[in-house]
């Protein structure tokens, strides 16, 4: 039955192995066993791909309701405030807006003992929809963790709900602009750096000065020329140390632009591709410390930003 949820999430024996750490035969064979069991066919083995037929996704709302309740019985026969709640979330979001708010969950919900862990596995990858196998899994076993993934929000089989949807604006150093190199027009930026975030690898779906300067109707300014980070704190550190202008994330930005660190020369946005989504087991939405910090993170997210109200737009349940 593992093999076979794993199987229908990912539409893939090569990763459901991953997941599970066995061999991709292996679930071959555990499948084939489960078909002869059953007396139907659960997928269609194609040359390139692996569909599930219609007996098979009759049956997977039914196994998958089977995992949470086994996961919900266990999770009856511990002790109130055992444990850690386990938090993962990418770099950038991690470090410039989720960081600076923790003190007031720990204020609210003092029981809980919160470890937040950063990793830039938590963004999606060249369109790829679905969690890495080691996170799909580490969600699937503990009641006790959250993801916080930069993505589609497309997460099959996970109770998944928009944190914010960003919009990506100009920040420089308040000391970049000059008499000499002033920024009083889009067109000013022929005389900066242009400094680029490549949080999101694939450059189709990524926010970028082409995009940016087209909507603001600039054109002779080298929209590819510059330095290229691979996450968002390293881009902004370079605006903040005057190395150029950064195209940012509203919100990962707000709390430097509200302290004079940071300057906004032009408002004109344009919206990223990817939101911030909160991903847990179905099981756990809306229960313990899990269910706390997920009202907490929603409250904190909705609440008015710094930089006006376009800095995100609302949230919602996928």
């Amino acid at each position: 039955m593992r093999a076979f949820e794993a199987a229908s999430r990912h539409l893939s024996f090569k990763k459901a192995a991953e997941e599970l750490h066995v061999t991709p035969a292996a679930i071959s064979q555990q499948i084939k066993a489960l078909e002869d069991y059953l007396g139907v066919q659960l997928f269609c083995r194609l040359t390139r791909a692996l569909e599930i037929t219609p007996q098979g996704a009759a049956m997977l709302p039914k196994v998958r309701q089977g995992f949470e309740c086994f996961a919900a019985a266990v999770d009856c026969t511990r002790q109130p405030g055992e444990g850690v709640l386990t938090v993962t979330a990418p770099p950038s979001f991690a470090a410039r807006w989720l960081v600076p708010r923790l003190p007031r969950f720990a204020a609210l919900h003092p029981e809980v003992k919160l470890r937040l862990s950063s990793s830039g596995d938590a963004v999606d990858r060249r369109g790829e929809t679905r969690f890495l196998a080691d996170e799909a899994a580490d969600l699937r076993v503990a009641s006790s963790t959250l993801a916080i993934r930069y993505g589609t929000g497309k997460y099959p089989g996970f109770h998944v709900e928009q944190i914010l949807a960003p919009d990506c604006v100009p920040v420089c150093s308040p000391h970049l602009p000059t008499a000499e190199r002033p920024l009083r027009t889009p067109a000013d930026l022929c005389r900066h750096v242009l400094i680029h975030d490549e949080t999101i690898d694939d450059q189709e779906h990524q926010p970028n000065w082409r995009e940016w300067l087209s909507h603001a109707g600039v054109s002779g300014v080298d929209a590819e020329g510059g330095p290229r980070f691979s996450n968002a704190v390293l881009a902004v550190e370079a605006a903040l140390d005057g190395q150029g202008v950064a195209l940012a994330l509203k919100p990962l930005v707000e709390a430097d632009v509200a302290a004079g660190r940071l300057l906004v020369p032009f408002k004109m946005s344009v919206p990223s591709p990817y939101s911030y989504f909160l991903v847990m087991r179905k099981v756990v939405a809306d229960r313990g410390s899990a269910a706390a910090f997920r009202n907490w993170l929603l409250a904190e997210a909705q609440s008015p930003n710094l930089l006006g109200d376009d800095a995100a737009r609302p949230v919602g349940t996928v």
